[in-house]
């Protein structure tokens, strides 16, 4: 198949905006939680009426500011409950908001205000003051800087006392669907970040549609705890879809909490990258080992997987698979249940595969983990598997209200009331992704007979051996990267005779692995690094990945690095995408070792 596509199931009113719907949920639910809060260490409901009183307070305090409506207003915050908040005022107030990762370099930090043109910056921390100051004699059109920890959201309050409630009602109604509503700047692998245009009317499809196509998951008792970071279009979306639907919000700041959060918290369904589910796995199997019942662990995930694979045939499961399966919940998989907060049933994953066997194995389990596949000129998901449909290996079906074509040369095409209107002052880029109406995504995939999506891999990122072997590394190198520990695998090999590969090892993971295998205690991983036993571990990981491709594609070789691929490395974006160039540049002599001997 070429090309599905699936009707819209929601429409967008013709002069709605992001703010309305809070003042909707106000109107018609004021009393039901529509937001949780951490105060004093415990969780607090805020309701809908109250929530819209404190959109409406900020939103003055921009307004008295000097905020216009269009005007871009930048956040360089971690995930917390002011976040959103400012999110809203910005666009009561009628602004843009333009989200920067907390944590930016003084660089991208001047990029990101510079290009956007903001007028104002909210910033959480002093540091994140700090770096907006060194930069701030190169941003004229920056005028004011509020600090949230430092009272920065009181301080917006007070200025906003003499703003009347009919000047907020003016600047809320002045957007309409199409009017820009945030400036989202892609994670940048390559160049400098482009910031992609998203209107209202993007976001409202998008949420719209997913509610709708999803309502079981966004029952009126529901919640999600959001961990992800807002500055990426994922976890905007997760903020909006929550208000939308409505259904109670939290949020976590630091991911090392989240164990803590899920327990407290107790969300209903959850979303994340796979790396966070994997984490759940690889924790648990260790735990499992290290207090000896690893074997019943490994028995309990083959039943899980054998249950899920079962769900799919006609028969179903039978009845000594069903009995099995039963006394695993009660040893096994009720307790990872627990860990995910005892409620959640479901949860959505995107910005990478998960893999067969790990989808298997929750939903075996009794948590169903959904993919799905987007970016952030689709606003998030163009294609999400159906809670009632699911097809575990796919990123699933378009989302109602668009379309998918896959290209002659194999590459993923989008259509849609959720794609961008293009990349902020970047008319050349813009023509170049957006061609007869259609977007270019870069990214590789086919359709099944039934319109599921699978994607292969990037275009940009396709190694062609000196053989002449088109090799896409994302597929053998999330397979390897799921095993324990492993950190990051990247897969080269480009004009090389063969693939190989640089492994990173898992900091977490490698002490256990180093206790359980009779290594000296804090033997440091340049250590290790040729130890036999851990490049035995790693060939492990690296033939089962191998299991997924030809032969011709398969890495021969490996090297472990005593590095880590990170953030402030620069090896990693902030949506913890791989810089290829970056590490291509960095590790040169690692890879040129790997091919100086056969």
């Amino acid at each position: 198949m070429r090309e599905f596509s699936v009707p819209a199931l929601y429409d967008v009113p013709p002069d709605g905006n992001l703010t309305q719907v809070v003042v909707r949920n106000a109107a018609e639910f004021p009393d039901r939680a529509v937001l949780a809060r951490k105060v004093s260490g415990q969780w607090r409901d805020v309701t809908a009426a109250a929530f819209l009183t404190e959109v409406r307070a900020v939103a003055k305090g921009l307004i008295a500011s000097g905020v216009q409506p269009g005007d871009r207003v930048a956040l360089m915050s971690r995930t917390r409950y002011e976040w959103t908040l400012l999110d809203y005022a910005i666009w009561a107030a009628g602004g843009v908001s333009v989200p920067v990762y907390e944590t930016s370099s003084a660089e991208q930090v001047e990029w990101v205000i510079g290009d956007s043109g903001a007028v104002a910056c909210v910033v959480e921390t002093e540091a994140h003051q700090g770096i907006v100051e060194q930069v701030r004699e190169r941003v004229p059109l920056m005028k004011n800087v509020w600090q949230i920890e430092a009272g920065g959201v009181d301080e917006l309050v007070a200025l906003g006392t003499d703003v009347t409630e009919a000047q907020v009602d003016e600047r809320i109604a002045s957007a309409g669907a199409d009017s820009l509503a945030t400036i989202v700047y892609t994670s940048g692998t390559t160049g400098r970040p482009k910031g992609c245009m998203l209107t209202h009317r993007n976001f409202l499809a998008e949420c719209g549609n997913t509610i709708a196509r999803m309502k079981p998951i966004f029952a009126e008792d529901s919640s999600v705890l959001l961990f992800l970071p807002l500055a990426h279009v994922l976890g905007r979306v997760v903020e909006i879809g929550a208000m939308m639907a409505p259904v109670k919000l939290g949020h976590v700041s630091d991911i090392k909490d989240i164990t803590a959060e899920l327990a407290s918290f107790r969300p209903t369904f959850l979303l994340g990258v796979p790396r966070v589910f994997e984490k759940v796995y690889n924790s648990a199997r260790a735990q499992a080992r290290s207090t000896g019942k690893g074997k019943i662990f490994d028995q309990a995930v083959d039943t899980a997987i054998e249950y899920s694979r079962a769900l799919e045939t006609s028969a179903g499961p039978g009845f000594p698979l069903r009995l099995r399966h039963k006394l695993f919940d009660r040893l096994v998989y009720g307790k990872l249940r627990a860990v995910l907060g005892g409620r959640a049933r479901h949860a959505i994953s995107g910005g990478a595969p998960l893999g067969e066997r790990l989808g298997h194995f929750y939903r075996g389990l009794g948590f169903t983990v959904l993919e799905g596949y987007g970016l952030a000129e689709s606003c998030a998901a163009t294609t999400l598997n159906p809670w009632d449909r699911q097809k575990i290996g796919t990123v699933g079906l378009p989302l109602p209200c668009s379309t998918v074509r896959i290209g002659e040369d194999g590459e993923v095409l989008l259509q849609g009331e959720h794609l961008f209107g293009g990349y902020w002052n970047n008319e050349e880029a813009t023509a170049a992704s957006l061609v007869d109406g259609w977007f270019h995504t870069g990214d590789l995939g086919s359709l099944d007979d039934e319109g599921y999506l699978r994607i292969t891999g990037r275009k940009k990122e396709i190694i062609v051996t000196a053989g002449g072997k088109n090799v896409a590394p994302a597929v053998i190198e999330d397979r390897i990267r799921a095993h324990a520990l492993i950190a990051e695998c990247m897969v080269v090999g480009d004009g090389k005779p063969f693939v190989a590969a640089l492994v990173t090892i898992d900091e977490e993971f490698l002490p256990r692995w180093a206790e359980q295998n009779g290594k000296p205690k804090g033997t440091s991983l340049a250590e290790l690094r040729d130890d036999p036993e851990l490049l035995a571990e790693i060939r492990s990981a690296v033939d089962d990945g191998n299991a997924a491709v030809s032969k011709a594609e398969s890495v021969r070789k490996f090297r472990i690095l005593d590095h880590q691929f990170t953030m402030d490395s620069g090896h990693l974006t902030p949506s913890l995408k791989l810089k290829r160039n970056v590490v291509l540049r960095d590790f040169a002599d690692e890879i040129e070792a790997l091919y100086s001997s056969r």
